[in-house]
């Protein structure tokens, strides 16, 4: 429990537009994340899953209609979720695994091995985002096929230099410190100090890049899809593919093919960006703004009370 309080105690101590980001984001988040988790008994029809009627409007029996391939877009939609869900948290996660680790050791090392750590990064980083997945989606779809771990591995080692950066940098100069230095001085081994003194300390900014970059993973995710570079669309459901179907309907009138997949794109992506704004203000203390409570004076005694009381 006490770590808990600990953890949570920033969110309770802010107030303001900080605060409304955050719960508006995690709202938002949460209704994809329940869709993730419940498809199929949200979702009428399966992901790949053939209805009776083809291309019917909204409200004609289906409650987002259907497409051109027999397809439920509500149920398309739901699916997506899950789909866009899982990318996120794999393409995070091992972002994380990869980039926190190479910025620890290369800040505290220092050497030989971190200028090529940071040569290898740099040239990684000055590349376009939306190009450097696109090849590795290549590479990726060749060694393991067109699934969900090929595109989280692609999207992976485009946000592995992010955290890296920052990492490396807070480490460069908390290495400097007095605590640092009192544990060396101890005798305590290198992997002690970076585990022990260093990490906790320069961790604190990753939980908003990562919300950044689940953001991000979603639009680009849907850009991959989108070129025919994402996911099959006999593994799972994916907005960008739907997105490219949808090309073609707009021509014959069929608005909701694209409308919905594109909102719900639109959706995720804002609720992520507003959970990281308001992880920033709430974690960071230089732009949190407390809560105040309120204190009120005593009120003052008359004079001949006072007298009294001496």
């Amino acid at each position: 429990m006490g770590v808990f309080r600990v953890l949570f105690k920033p969110f309770g101590q802010t107030t303001g537009l900080a605060r409304w980001l955050l719960i508006s984001g995690l709202l938002l988040t949460a209704m994809f994340v329940t869709f993730a988790l419940f498809a199929p008994w949200i979702a009428p029809y399966g992901f790949a899953e053939e209805v009776p009627k083809k291309v019917a409007p909204p409200g004609d029996g289906f409650l987002m209609g259907t497409n051109d391939l027999w397809y439920d877009v509500w149920s398309r939609v739901v699916w997506g979720s899950r789909t866009a869900i899982e990318v996120v948290i794999l393409a995070v996660i091992l972002g994380l695994l990869v980039g926190v680790p190479m910025g620890l050791v290369s800040g505290y090392v220092g050497g030989w091995l971190d200028r090529i750590l940071v040569l290898i990064m740099d040239a990684l980083f000055a590349f376009p985002p939306l190009l450097l997945a696109i090849v590795f989606a290549f590479l990726f779809r060749d060694l393991i096929g067109g699934g969900v771990m090929a595109v989280a591995l692609a999207l992976a080692v485009i946000y592995v230099p992010q955290y890296f950066r920052v990492v490396r940098n807070t480490t460069l100069s908390a290495r400097e410190a007095t605590y640092v230095e009192a544990a060396r001085a101890i005798g305590a081994p290198g992997h002690t100090i970076m585990g022990r003194y260093l990490f906790s300390n320069v961790i604190q900014s990753v939980p908003v890049i990562g919300t950044l970059n689940a953001a991000d993973a979603i639009g680009t995710l849907a850009a991959l899809g989108f070129i025919g570079l994402g996911i099959q669309p006999t593994d799972a459901a994916e907005w960008g593919f739907d997105l490219q179907r949808a090309l073609d309907d707009t021509e014959a009138g069929l608005w909701w093919t694209g409308v919905f997949p594109g909102l719900a794109i639109v959706l995720l992506v804002t609720g992520l960006t507003l959970v990281g704004e308001g992880l920033n203000e709430t974690i960071n203390p230089t732009l949190r703004k407390r809560r105040l409570r309120r204190f009120a004076l005593p009120p003052r005694r008359p004079a001949v009370e006072e007298e009294a009381a001496r």
